[in-house]
């Protein structure tokens, strides 16, 4: 190390160009028919150096790894996290991933509890101060009637209005309710259709119908 940069670096370069020149050698002895020292050869060499990577063939050795500019090139960047499939993104998406099983654990449901019991009196404690500030004011109003009924409402519904004894609040019917009587006429109506079909022909039926039609009924 105590060479000096430029030093260092041409001694590198020589020792690249040596390893180049023992490899060419190598090749040309295989080419002649003998041993393969690029294969059975020693490598105690080359195992000191280092390559760059993506630069495959030009080695650093001892102080020349770290001559500025060269150690970062050693500084491998980690890979990203390999992506997942989409099938395997729904390999994980269960009940729980919807949130179908928080309560399973009995941790949840009190704390709701409480919550829901905190925020009611709250609710009813607001409602009580403001009543109060009401009666010190004299403003008390009467309290609305959640059950009546406005006239209107009834007749564009086009409802039945009945009233039950006097007192007591008014109900709107939003669909036609039967009378007793036209209960019994419809039961009667049907019981006469019933004996048609059982006892009368074809032909006094379709005379029973056509009598009908020529009646208007």
């Amino acid at each position: 190390a105590g060479l000096g940069e430029f030093r260092i670096r041409d001694l590198n370069d020589e020792i690249n160009k040596l390893l180049r020149e023992k490899g060419h050698w190598e090749y040309r002895i295989k080419e002649l028919g003998g041993p393969d020292y690029a294969r059975i050869g020693p490598k105690m060499l080359d195992h000191e150096g280092k390559e760059v990577p993506g630069n495959r063939g030009y080695k650093y050795f001892g102080a020349a790894k770290d001559l500025p500019g060269v150690r970062e090139l050693f500084e491998k960047e980690p890979l990203p996290p390999p992506r997942k499939t989409r099938a395997e993104l729904m390999k994980d998406i269960d009940a729980e991933y919807y949130g179908y099983r928080d309560e399973d654990d009995g941790i949840l449901e009190p704390l709701e509890q409480e919550h829901e019991k905190r925020v009611i009196a709250e609710a009813v404690e607001k409602w009580k101060m403001e009543r109060e500030a009401r009666l010190a004011r004299g403003e008390e109003e009467e309290e609305e009637n959640i059950y009546a009924v406005n006239d209107d409402e009834s007749d564009e519904e086009g409802g039945k209005e009945r009233e039950g004894e006097e007192g007591q609040q008014k109900f709107i019917a939003h669909v036609p309710v039967p009378t007793q009587q036209e209960i019994e006429e419809a039961l009667v109506r049907r019981k006469k259709m019933e004996l048609l079909q059982k006892y009368a022909s074809e032909t006094l039926l379709a005379q029973s119908e056509e009598a009908k039609t020529l009646l208007g009924l």
